[in-house]
């Protein structure tokens, strides 16, 4: 099953990350498994740019859920820009999404996946309120059917 990133997102971070030899595995390409740690470390280095750090002791993101979609094989040598996109936020969570592309083929992904972070409460595990920084990201809303289609995201 593949699952689509919506259309209507916003674009939030992004970042460049090398391919590593050790990122393939023996059918030499990169292992499905390493898309998953560049869409991590895209978000990573995203909480990180808006708070200083990923979560403190009394409070940060877990993920509910995640996907990834892949298109072509990476392989080493090279490196990839990986974007990161979110929804508009709910209360206690947000959905994020990223697309992975070789830096030297800019806008051809080479996979897609994303991510729902909740925030939660390290003392007992349970969802709280998004950080005012996370609440305050806003996007067009999408168009409701049988509406004029909502302008163009920034690129």
């Amino acid at each position: 099953m593949r699952l689509d990133i919506p259309e209507h997102k916003i674009l939030v971070h992004e970042l460049t990350l090398p391919i590593l030899w050790g990122d393939m595995d023996s059918l030499a390409h990169v292992n499905n498994t390493v898309y998953f740690r560049y869409m991590e470390q895209a978000r990573v280095s995203w909480i990180q740019s808006i708070q200083g750090q990923v979560n403190s002791e009394d409070e940060g993101p877990v993920i509910a859920n995640t996907f990834c979609n892949f298109y072509r094989p990476l392989v080493f040598p090279g490196e990839i820009r990986v974007k990161l996109y979110v929804a508009p936020p709910g209360r206690t969570s947000i959905d994020t999404f990223v697309t992975i592309e070789r830096a030297d083929e800019p806008g051809s992904p080479y996979a897609a996946g994303g991510a729902t972070l909740v925030w939660v409460s390290m003392a007992d595990g349970r969802p709280m309120p998004l950080p005012p920084a996370f609440r305050a990201i806003a996007g067009s809303p999408p168009a409701l059917p049988g509406q004029d289609a909502p302008p163009a995201l920034p690129a």
